[in-house]
């Protein structure tokens, strides 16, 4: 079979087997909403267990001397969280940034821009994840070594969490407030990319680009966007 998307053939697919990469002409085609919709129904097959075969060989061949990656995603390092694997992607599909508790930094941005601005992807997801040990760790207000400065990126979003709630436990024993600090650490970093970057901030108020984010549920491999 053929994969359409918007009128392009995305992939060239047959029998399910993804093998061909996107390419300039490709790229350009898509637009953020495309985009979206693609990585979103890739985790749909990664749900129903219809993941899509790939010729890695002639992807690698194709990829080898350039890249097109239709977004990236900013996501934890959390070993349950393999990203490509979850959105039913290939190689030269999407950009992947890590750092424990998926918060922008300078390099960060930096990256993102690159993937944006420089590189043509389409989209930038922010990516959270139920049970992150990173929030939880800053909900706890843990301090040690290097790890300490990194919580202090994520402690904002405690701390709003904190002012929409009358629970008395904000430990990480409490699910509910882990949850809804992992969210508002999405929102947040979402917002911090919009403030920092003015050229993500320029791309996204021109249409060539959505910033958006969501959360991926451990317990059942779901991408929920927010």
């Amino acid at each position: 079979m053929v994969l359409e998307i918007n009128s392009t053939y995305y992939y060239s697919i047959t029998f399910n087997m993804k093998n061909k990469a996107i390419n300039k002409a490709i790229q350009d085609s898509l637009t953020p909403d495309i985009v979206i919709k693609d990585l979103m129904e890739g985790n749909k097959r990664f749900l129903s267990k219809t993941t899509l075969s790939v010729d890695h060989s002639a992807l690698i061949e194709q990829t080898s001397k350039g890249q097109f990656p239709k977004a990236i995603i900013l996501a934890c390092v959390d070993s349950r969280v393999p990203v490509e694997t979850i959105f039913d992607q290939a190689i030269g599909d999407v950009f992947v940034a890590r750092v424990a508790g998926n918060f922008e930094n300078t390099d960060i941005l930096g990256s993102l821009e690159f993937a944006c601005k420089v590189s043509g992807s389409k989209v930038v997801l922010i990516l959270g994840h139920e049970g992150c040990g990173a929030v939880k760790a800053a909900c706890d207000g843990v301090e040690l070594g290097h790890i300490t400065d990194l919580l202090n990126n994520i402690k904002p979003a405690v701390e709003a969490s904190k002012e929409t709630t009358n629970d008395i436990d904000t430990s990480s024993k409490n699910k509910n407030f882990v949850d809804k600090t992992i969210v508002n650490n999405v929102n947040l970093t979402i917002s911090r990319i919009r403030q920092k970057s003015s050229i993500l901030k320029q791309m996204e108020a021109s249409g060539d680009i959505k910033i958006i984010g969501g959360v991926y549920k451990i317990s059942s491999g779901k991408v929920e966007l927010l």
